[in-house]
């Protein structure tokens, strides 16, 4: 589930990698002449400006909220993230461990996005959606490893671990111990989102934990709120969110950029994070409502299999007055009265602005992607 294709600062190209992550061509799109910050690796995260995170971030920045991310584990001693990564596990057979090794830097590319609060003083490097949220690492990928019961097993380890929201930029086939342990997490009260994919992909248009009902499948947008051709669509699209060309973490402290729904998933958990510190005895399924009545539409009036119910506006999620979720129990925006405007642009005061993994930053070798895609082929 993951494309992507880019270079780093010094010229090094990114090869593709393709487990359960997202990313997809670069795309070059216009950007404000003005930056909003000197550091050129925060003046590069667009999706900052486009989601108006200044004045979210004056609402809500994730306190008190632990987001267990699902992936190949988690730098934790990385600037950017120093203090916000809690101790995690490793669930695969025979690889113990507290979740700190980062196989692939997909993971801690993924954890800047959710709750990266920078460095020297907060002003460089990576700024999160929820820079004060807490991230739970869960390792189920490695060179040797990876498989749908694994990832299921990891949704558990995060659920005895405490955490309220689940990120999980990648994605498998489907299994009867993943699909139990995502019904676990519902019955927990734990909000999952998960990365529809990128194309190509031979999971089937959108992959799991995405295609199961309750979970928040995300989907991607471009600079301009437009679908991207590399997005997976499909009918179990919920919402979509910034993925292509974002800026995050790279492997040795460095930093890149990449597309692909990864980023989209991190980010929409992000959001799921500042929704429930501000409301913290909301229940999962209105967290889930509030997050689709105020997506910004696009596309077709209402859901369709680009947008789901359109793009994520943290903004309007914090703080419009959103009509509870109707007794059927299905989010239904429509219902809500929520007026649908464009996506603002950097600066604007409109309230409602602008989703399976963007992989990150492009560090997964070419030869990673061939080794995990025959063993999956292997094992199908």
């Amino acid at each position: 589930m993951t494309r992507r294709s880019a270079t780093d600062r010094s010229g090094t190209a990114w090869a593709k990698t393709t487990w359960a992550v997202a990313i997809g061509l670069p795309l070059a799109l216009a950007i404000p002449a003005t930056p909003a910050w000197p550091d050129p690796v925060r003046d590069n995260e667009w999706h900052l400006s486009f989601l108006d995170m200044d004045r979210v971030h004056q609402v809500s920045q994730g306190e008190g909220v632990t987001v267990a991310v699902i992936d190949a584990g988690i730098n934790g001693n990385h600037p950017d993230l120093v203090g916000n990564v809690l101790p995690g596990v490793s669930v695969l057979p025979g690889h113990p461990g507290n979740g700190w090794e980062d196989v692939y830097f997909h993971g801690t590319a993924m954890a800047g996005l959710i709750a990266g609060h920078g460095h020297n003083g907060g002003r460089d490097g990576i700024l999160g959606i929820a820079p004060k949220a807490k991230i739970f690492p869960v390792q189920v990928m490695s060179g040797d490893h990876d498989s749908s019961d694994v990832l299921g097993n990891g949704i558990n380890a995060a659920l005895q671990h405490g955490a309220r929201v689940i990120s999980v930029s990648i994605g498998n086939a489907d299994s009867g111990l993943l699909r139990e342990a995502v019904e676990r997490a519902q019955q927990a009260d734990v909000v999952i989102v998960a990365g529809v994919g990128n194309k190509p992909q031979d999971l089937g248009p959108v992959t799991w934990p995405a295609r199961y009902d309750g979970v928040v499948a995300v989907a991607a947008t471009d600079r301009q709120g437009n679908h991207p051709d590399f997005s997976v669509t499909g009918p179990q699209v919920l919402v979509s969110a910034p993925g292509a060309d974002i800026e995050l973490i790279d492997t040795g402290n460095r930093y890149g950029k990449s597309s692909g729904t990864s980023a989209s998933t991190a980010i929409t958990a992000g959001v799921v994070a500042l929704i429930r510190a501000k409301y913290p005895t909301m229940k999962a399924t209105e967290v889930i409502h509030r997050l689709t009545a105020t997506a910004t539409d696009r596309g077709p009036k209402g859901r369709d299999p680009e947008y789901g119910y359109g793009i994520v506006n943290p903004y309007a999620a914090l703080t419009a007055d959103v009509p509870p979720i109707d007794p059927s129990g299905s989010p239904s925006p429509t219902s809500s009265g929520i007026a649908q405007n464009s996506p603002p642009q950097r600066g604007t005061p409109t309230g409602l602005i602008i989703v399976i993994a963007l992989v990150a930053a492009g560090v997964l070798a070419t030869a990673l992607a061939a080794l995990i895609v025959n063993r999956r082929r292997a094992a199908a």
